[in-house]
């Protein structure tokens, strides 16, 4: 293709979100004051599925037997670009991850490459994927195939820096219980057996054990029962835990560690210990694609905005897009939308994704990933370039 066409096609992604900014603005205004959990976004999901299909997008609701997800195309065949759009909330906090943004950059993203689709060919896809902050919903998606077909998918995500590639944690979620003995705490304490007891000593032993975790590891969890009444043995206790470390290898390791903590506390008290790997809920690692990072990266450099290949000092926690990496070429670049030292997950951080500063840096790289998708549109060198590497670590 002309240089010169391949630059005005890429204008005319970034005159198209500037034009709708207003719009753009209240669909993100309009999911951040609406808050839905994890297979509960019907409001989010109308409010998407509504603008695209203001856009020419064929919808399709409830995709994948999941009653929030969809499917957005736009054109047919070959190269199909998919970006993938985020909606879900955190209980009590709302946006705290800012996937208001998410899901309003993949609708800027695909409809900024309109243009350059009809003139070029090719398919433009939205896949709305709930569910991301638990119960993996794209894990869910991708079992069902929603995924196949597709030649790259893109996203961002709201943070602290600006960065073409993240890097996120293998994650596994573990269900624990302890089967006691009730009875009356002062009368007769010596005819129970304390279900409490050995989740708390369960949970000592964890903090015991960090000193021997590598240092990728994480391990958090909550209590989600502890008893009934302060008088009586408690006769059950529950829990729930994260574990998590850089890759299935040390995952697997690691989980033997946990696994042994929780043993420890049931042996030590007696109490009858159950457990559940939740392995359908399975984060993989991020496989980042870096060819398509490098023109992401070139694409923000052309728009005015310096950003890192990768940002060794940020952290990152788990996102089920590292499964679909696996199998499709990805890309889930970061925009800065709050200072470094702030955490994501916070009420700082949900007001920050309510500001139109955040909107509009987070709308400047949406146009950004709207030029890399008009670039594999306009080259089936650049497309092969990115296919290959996928194959390369596969």
């Amino acid at each position: 293709m002309d240089n010169t066409e391949l630059v005005q096609h890429k204008a005319n992604a970034h005159l198209w979100i500037n034009e709708h900014y207003d719009n753009l603005q209240g669909l993100s205004q309009n999911i951040h004051s609406h808050p839905e959990t994890a297979f509960n976004e019907y409001h989010a999901m109308a409010c998407l599925t509504q603008e695209l299909s203001q856009h020419g997008f064929v919808i399709e609701h409830g995709i994948c037997g999941l009653p929030t997800a969809f499917r957005a195309s736009f054109g047919s065949g070959r190269p199909a670009i998919a970006f993938l759009a985020e909606y879900d909330a955190l209980p009590n906090l709302g946006h705290a991850c800012g996937h208001n943004l998410i899901a309003t950059a993949a609708v800027a993203a695909a409809c900024g490459t309109i243009t350059a689709s009809v003139a070029l060919g090719g398919q433009i896809i939205v896949i709305g994927t709930p569910a991301e902050e638990s119960n993996g919903g794209k894990i869910k998606m991708l079992q069902q195939g929603a995924f196949n077909e597709l030649d790259a998918v893109m996203m961002l995500h709201p943070s602290t820096c600006n960065s073409a590639t993240v890097t996120t944690l293998s994650c596994i979620s573990l269900d624990v219980e302890f089967f006691g003995k009730e009875a009356h705490a002062a009368t007769h304490p010596e005819l129970g057996i304390n279900a409490l007891d050995a989740l708390i000593l369960s949970y000592n032993a964890l903090n015991s054990a960090r000193q021997h975790f590598t240092a990728d590891a994480r391990v958090h969890g909550i209590i989600t029962s502890g008893g009934q009444a302060p008088n009586i043995i408690p006769s059950y206790s529950a829990a729930r835990f994260l574990v998590r470390a850089n890759d299935k290898a040390r995952l697997k390791i690691l989980r033997e560690q946990v696994l042994n903590c929780f043993k420890a506390g049931a042996m030590a008290t007696g109490a009858r210990m159950e457990y559940c790997w939740n392995e359908n809920e399975f984060y993989d690692s991020m496989l980042n694609n870096t060819v398509l990072a490098t023109l992401y990266r070139e694409n923000m450099a052309q728009l005015g905005i310096q950003v890192l290949l990768e940002d060794t000092d940020l952290s990152f926690g788990s996102s089920d897009i590292g499964n679909v990496s696996q199998i499709v070429p990805s890309i889930h670049a970061l925009v800065a939308i709050a200072p470094k030292n702030e955490s994501k997950h916070t009420y700082n951080f949900a007001n920050y994704a309510a500001s139109e500063q955040a909107l509009s840096k987070t709308l400047l790289a949406a146009t950004a990933l709207s030029m890399t998708a008009i670039d594999l549109l306009s080259s089936i060198q650049t497309l092969t370039a990115v296919k290959q590497e996928l194959e390369t670590h596969i």
